[in-house]
């Protein structure tokens, strides 16, 4: 049998080959549970990178609230707890505060009022740490004359004489006169001065420039007939 010297020969190559292409896949599968091992550890966020959504919020209004007449802030100052006050911003934008006297504040984002706090009291502080936050940010406005309720609104916003009016129930349209409007206001130097807006021209869109209300102000819609 002159063949069979060779079988064995036959069979070892064919063994070879078929070891060859099993080790090529299984090396094939090991390569890409190996580089979806290392994509999904690079992809996957670590503890580190994890934000507080409420602290980011409070920085951010931090950084973008102004303030104003009428808000009440806390200051609170670590090494001196004996100076932590908590004060409405007066009329004039100013507030009173022990051993440094009249701040202005109104104007001043929270964090430029600490920066200026810590100049201030820099010769009274050992740690130099300032904290101002705002415990409410709300203002009174009174809206009277020819509306649906009138009497005094508080606004957790910037408001103009006429979403103040509509706060108010709307005009009465049967006999509000629309185009003389009048906001009175008294002044830091407390002297009173009327604002006569034509809110017709509001209502209509031929005017966009909004009429903002400060603390304390009266919207007075006078009654008369308008021809719309």
């Amino acid at each position: 049998m002159p063949n069979q010297p060779n079988q064995p020969s036959r069979l070892t190559k064919f063994a070879r080959t078929e070891l060859c292409r099993h080790a090529q896949f299984g090396l094939g599968i090991c390569a890409s549970a190996l580089l979806f091992f290392v994509v999904g550890c690079e992809s996957t966020p670590t503890a580190t990178s994890t934000v507080n959504p409420q602290a980011l919020l409070a920085r951010e209004k931090a950084e973008t609230l102004t303030l104003r007449e009428g808000d009440v802030i806390r200051i609170s100052i670590p090494g001196a707890p004996n100076l932590d006050t908590v004060q409405a911003i007066r009329r004039d934008g100013r507030i009173a505060l022990a051993l440094i006297g009249e701040v202005q504040a109104a104007g001043l984002k929270p964090t430029e009022l600490q920066d200026q706090l810590l100049k201030l009291y820099a010769p009274q502080l050992v740690s130099k740490e300032i904290m101002v936050s705002v415990v409410s940010s709300s203002f009174p406005a009174f809206v009277t004359g020819a509306v649906l309720r009138p009497g005094k609104i508080m606004a957790d916003h910037p408001i103009t004489a006429l979403e103040a009016i509509m706060e108010a129930g709307g005009p009465d349209y049967t006999k509000a006169n629309l185009k003389a409007v009048v906001v009175i206001r008294q002044e830091a130097d407390g002297k009173t001065q009327n604002h006569i807006l034509n809110l017709k021209l509001v209502i209509e869109g031929k005017q966009n420039e909004p009429f903002f209300l400060k603390p304390s102000d009266i919207v007075y819609v006078p009654e008369g007939f308008t021809l719309f």
